[in-house]
């Protein structure tokens, strides 16, 4: 099956070129390409054109559907792969929506890229296909709390955790919105042994304004853990828009 993508406008795939915003690579020049659908629905989400098509009634603050045909393109593997060599870099970020869906898909099109270092963005619950994952350098992984409005049984499955903190490819990004969430992160890190040095914090907004001032008081919660804190560097050069 071929991959299934965003659109950054209607008719044109979500690939692009830009500086990783966030994560233990942020500020470093990528390649992205961001798939479509999310088996997750998180309220604050800032991709919501990735899964919330009309007719989908999960919710989200911005009560916001889209039409699907122009949010959504199917492309060959081989075409994706074309496209992602002729930025020339060496750093490729597969992002979501939930990548990790598309596994297989995206297993054959990293075979035809095979000098790159390959991220993967993704929200912890779904295990990496068996061809894929030997292919992935990095993958950063975002369980979702209590906050995000998905049930936990859904968000945080404690066999997907387990293998995400034994893998050292694994990096831990949380997603921060009030001090209160800090009590499910070091119980989650406490629970399945997640090395606080894998661990980043990062405030949920889509401005910098929202970003700035919880980057104040979540620094302070890294400081005194030992986590690390991560921006949303691209938030800030370029606003909450496609492509970026």
């Amino acid at each position: 099956m071929p991959l299934t993508l965003a659109t950054i406008e209607p008719g044109k795939p979500e690939i692009f070129g830009a500086l990783q915003g966030e994560g233990p690579s942020a500020g470093r020049p990528s390649v992205f390409i961001r798939l479509s659908r999310c088996n997750l629905a998180c309220q604050w989400c800032d991709t919501a054109y990735t899964w919330r098509f009309e007719g989908d009634n999960r919710p989200h603050r911005d009560e916001q559907s889209f039409e699907r045909k122009a949010n959504q393109i199917t492309l060959d593997e081989l075409d994706a792969a074309a496209r992602i060599a002729a930025f020339a870099r060496n750093r490729l970020v597969i992002t979501g929506g939930e990548p990790l869906l598309q596994g297989a898909a995206l297993a054959r099109m990293l075979a035809e890229l095979p000098e790159l270092h390959v991220e993967i963005e993704t929200n912890g619950t779904v295990a990496p296909h068996p061809l894929l994952d030997p292919l992935v350098d990095q993958y950063n992984v975002s369980p979702k709390l209590s906050h995000s409005g998905n049930p936990a049984e859904l968000a945080l499955i404690p066999e997907r955790l387990a293998e995400w903190a034994a893998d050292s490819r694994a990096w831990f990004k949380f997603v921060v919105a009030e001090p209160s969430d800090l009590d499910e992160i070091v119980v989650l890190q406490r629970r399945y042994g997640i090395p606080a040095s894998r661990v980043y914090l990062m405030p949920e907004g889509r401005d910098s304004e929202t970003l700035r001032e919880r980057a104040v008081w979540i620094s302070d919660l890294c400081a005194a853990h030992d986590y690390n804190f991560t921006d949303r560097l691209h938030i800030h050069l370029h606003g909450d828009t496609r492509g970026t």
